[in-house]
């Protein structure tokens, strides 16, 4: 028996019932990057979450910039919210997070998942990183596995572990929000890739299985949209019932087996993400930049040979 998965779900039917508030979710999206951040809020509190922020990055000019963090001050503070939580659902391979940027800004605690230590343990390696750079996740304010519960406001956060895309990635259900990160994509674009070091298709499959188990009505939030073949626009919110029904590689119907040998063709034809060398330098870090050299200035590295 799934006790936490039935607790979320039963979190969920209790907003669809009146019992808890629902709450408010405002999207960013981040075209550069096709992320989609958010700022969820209780709205009788105000009090607030900020999941999976973006920091902009030149990457030929090695510039950083605030612009997509600041359009997240300026709604917070127009608003009126409290931020209490600075929230990733994982290292992300595609973009910087904003997170310090933010926290120094607005406060909140930042978190993530508990197996961030084995992404840490992992490309830790790749890098070369010594000892000055901690791999106990010691980073992160908060470290969360599946059924740890946080509150935003009086409004209930449940986290559940759905690791295959990373090994650390996180879901978030949030009242009737769920915010699977990279687990799954908009029923017409499918999942994410399973390649990455540590990452898992059959995980993947078995995560995104679970998460299908939350009751049909549950809105879903998604960290990423490419447009799908025939689409225009850019869309990163469904539901669990569309999910479940019509994602195009894991509807119901298609067996595990099947979906692992799709994804494995599928991932050998994928290039890696641009920005996945400072990505994820710097998001294993709490989305800090490594530590200054002599001179004052912080450098990334450059791997040759090794993804």
């Amino acid at each position: 028996m799934d006790i936490n998965l039935e607790r979320a779900a039963s979190q969920i039917n209790a907003v669809l019932q009146g019992k808890i508030r629902t709450p408010h979710v405002e999207a960013f999206f981040d075209e550069p990057t096709f992320t989609a951040s958010y700022v969820v809020h209780d709205p009788a509190t105000k009090a607030a979450a900020i999941i999976d922020s973006v920091l902009d990055f030149d990457q030929p000019s090695g510039r950083t910039s605030f612009k997509s963090a600041d359009a997240m001050i300026a709604y917070v503070e127009a608003e009126g919210l409290n931020v209490e939580w600075l929230l990733e659902t994982h290292a992300h391979a595609d973009h910087l997070s904003a997170a310090p940027y933010l926290q120094e800004k607005l406060g909140g605690k930042l978190v993530i998942g508990a197996e961030i230590v084995t992404v840490q343990n992992v490309f830790g390696k790749i890098f070369n990183e010594g000892t000055r750079f901690a791999r106990d996740g010691s980073q992160f304010d908060r470290l969360l596995v599946d059924g740890d519960k946080l509150m935003i406001g009086e409004i209930p956060l449940i986290a559940l572990h759905v690791p295959g895309h990373t090994p650390a990635d996180m879901a978030y259900i949030i009242g009737d929000a769920v915010f699977t990160g990279d687990t799954m994509f908009m029923p017409d674009y499918g999942s994410a890739r399973a390649d990455f070091p540590g990452g898992d298709a059959r995980q993947l499959y078995q995560s995104v299985r679970r998460l299908m188990k939350l009751p049909d009505q549950s809105r879903v939030f998604l960290c990423h949209d490419y447009k799908a073949p025939n689409r225009d626009e850019y869309v990163w919110e469904t539901t669990m019932l569309a999910e479940r029904t019509g994602n195009v590689h894991v509807h119901e119907g298609v067996s595990e087996d099947d979906f692992v040998e799709m994804r494995t063709q599928r991932d050998a034809t994928l290039s890696m993400p641009k920005l996945i060398l400072p990505s994820i330098q710097v998001n294993m870090r709490g989305g800090r930049m490594p530590e200054p050299e002599e001179n004052g200035v912080s450098y990334l590295k450059l791997p040759l040979n090794q993804l």
